[in-house]
């Protein structure tokens, strides 16, 4: 049963983030979807607290972790490509489910139905994966403020528009972490320490 699966998924620290723009520090794919996995887990927690519906924070987490792992082929697309019309959109949606299928591929039989949800968005998980693109969007969003603290300028209108898009969710949860968590992000190690 030799699979070269996990190889590839660790290829993921040496895709790139932010291609179109200059960057203070360098974010690779594998440091963003451990951000989001965080956050995402931190987002359902939110939820759990003060709703009926009470959700799999896990899950959630496992969802985020694989959340960009085609771009393992693909790379990582910029926003603004990616969105640029309808058409660019659905066609970078099919070469990401082509390259989600390759990588499934990879794995082993008996192991391979067990990821396909985490490649392949599954009904079950829809409500989960609202809080994947949260998270993903706040990790966006605290990349633009690290770059910032850095004395980059270049993120200032990404970081604009990241938190209208977040706002634009209508997440409570979302809306909580902001509150909570955001004012984190601008301090130095010693002030986080107290």
């Amino acid at each position: 049963m030799q699979s070269d699966f996990f190889a590839l998924m660790a290829r993921m620290k040496y895709i790139h983030r932010w291609a179109l723009m200059r960057n203070a520090h360098e974010e690779n794919l594998s440091e963003h979807s451990l951000d989001v996995a965080m956050t995402a887990h931190a987002l359902v927690l939110l939820h759990n607290l003060h709703s009926e519906e009470q959700l799999s924070a896990e899950r959630a987490a496992v969802l985020a972790l694989f959340h960009d792992a085609p771009e393992i082929l693909t790379g990582d697309m910029p926003t603004p490509v990616k969105y640029y019309n309808t058409q660019v959109r659905d066609a970078y949606k099919s070469v990401e489910e082509s390259a989600c299928r390759t990588i499934l591929d990879l794995l082993p039989e008996q192991l391979r139905e067990a990821y396909v949800p985490l490649f392949l968005p599954q009904e079950a998980d829809a409500p989960l994966w609202r809080f994947v693109k949260a998270a993903d969007k706040i990790c966006a969003l605290t990349k633009c403020i690290a770059e910032r603290q850095a004395g980059n300028l270049e993120f200032g209108k990404a970081a604009q528009s990241t938190i209208e898009s977040i706002h634009k969710m209508q997440m409570p949860e979302a809306e909580t972490f902001l509150e909570s968590f955001l004012p984190g992000f601008e301090k130095t190690l010693d002030e986080l320490r107290g």
